[in-house]
């Protein structure tokens, strides 16, 4: 059995931010950290952005190590024991700490159906037999219209690859752009050589040379790969058989305490967390929060004792087109919007039944993402001209 102050579960982008995070406040104290992945902590962002348009692998490492950190990889923590601060994973091997943080991420949403065919992109794993697969061009179905979908297809597209995009809402980002922008970005990638299957969906995938991937109208799609962008489920199984509180996710106060305890602690996807400016709790999936809710978590458990009150933004390349974002984009919501050339740059607000701000997207509108968050937290009904002066 090995002995830490601090344990982290998890190896990825929030479990190297919670190491930093605690060595700003114990420079000393033993930190153990158990990965499920064969790799150290990296960037994930990459996967899906720069390492197809040029960027080298060499980048994305975050050096965890350096900040004298033991790492455990490739192995799963499978059983907690609270009471007697031990952790085992599915080896046997025990590890004790003082303080526990779960940074366990998410797992890959599946299809409804059994199929080994398709690939899950989540780890760098994933991005290494995705690139053998597609190595040289190759015919690529992509399953789903969000985010990560989206980067996936315009990534393959642009390394030679034949796509398909199949995906049940009416246009890309349709969970997230109004509408109009929606059926743009669709139309934009169809202008892009992708096909593009919207209001469609996957029932079967059949393996085979090339694989044949039934739609649920009917038709048939043959490619030489298949890969499923389909958000991600949080992994709570370890905290919930714990008994810890599980809602979407583990939920935690404003210093990332679960439960209110100061021995355990969670961070990044897998936590739902107080977010002030907008009432409520959330869970976010982007490398914004995995970062500084990581590190303000981290901080925590060594003794910091700062509310994390930090508004995550996330962004995202499309082809040529690019946005930021900050606060809840819903496209259920009313929106205002200022274009400076439709549906190619301006800034659009989700509004509440008093007009004040819930998040805004900012499409190629770069550098303003700090003056949306005062916005946001003042609170206050806006009106378009606020839109104009947030381009300005």
């Amino acid at each position: 059995m090995v002995t830490y102050r601090y344990l982290i579960v998890g190896g990825g982008m929030t479990a190297d931010a919670a190491c930093r995070g605690i060595r700003g406040e114990d420079r000393d104290g033993t930190i153990g950290l158990v990965g499920a992945e064969a790799h150290p902590p990296y960037d994930r962002p990459p996967l899906s952005k720069k390492l197809w348009a040029g960027g080298t692998e060499e980048s994305i490492w975050r050096g965890t190590s350096d900040l004298g950190v033991d790492l455990h990889l490739g192995r799963q923590i499978v059983s907690l024991d609270l009471d007697a601060h031990r952790a085992t994973d599915e080896a046997g091997e025990t590890y004790a700490y003082e303080r526990l943080l779960l940074a366990t991420g998410g797992s890959p949403r599946r299809l409804p159906f059994a199929s080994d065919a398709a690939v899950y992109f989540r780890t760098l794993a994933d991005y290494h037999h995705l690139r053998e697969l597609t190595h040289g061009g190759a015919r690529v179905v992509v399953v789903g219209g969000g985010f990560i979908g989206s980067e996936i297809a315009s990534a393959l597209a642009q390394n030679g690859c034949a796509v398909t995009m199949v995906f049940p809402d009416a246009g890309i980002g349709a969970r997230i752009f109004p509408a109009e922008l929606s059926a743009f970005v669709a139309d934009y990638y169809r202008s892009k050589g992708v096909e593009v299957l919207a209001g469609e969906t996957v029932t079967a995938i059949e393996s085979g040379t090339p694989l044949r991937v039934v739609t649920g109208g009917g038709r048939v799609l043959e490619a030489e790969s298949v890969v499923a962008g389909l958000g991600i489920v949080p992994n709570t199984e370890l905290a919930s058989a714990a008994g810890l509180p599980v809602d979407d996710g583990i939920v935690v106060d404003q210093l990332g305490r679960v439960g209110g305890a100061d021995d355990v602690f969670a961070a990044g996807d897998v936590a739902r967390f107080p977010i002030p400016a907008l009432g409520g709790h959330t869970r976010v999936e982007h490398e914004d929060h995995a970062n500084t809710h990581g590190a303000r978590v981290g901080g925590n458990m060594a003794g910091a004792k700062v509310a994390y009150d930090h508004l995550p933004f996330f962004y995202s390349d499309l082809f040529d087109l690019g946005y930021e974002a900050v606060g809840e984009l819903d496209a259920r919501h009313d929106t205002l919007a200022h274009w400076t050339e439709p549906n190619r740059s301006g800034v659009i607000a989700y509004v509440d039944a008093q007009r004040r701000p819930r998040g805004f997207l900012l499409w190629d509108v770069w550098g303003r993402v700090d003056a949306a968050r005062d916005l946001i937290r003042a609170g206050t009904p806006i009106e378009r001209d606020a839109l104009v002066e947030l381009i300005a």
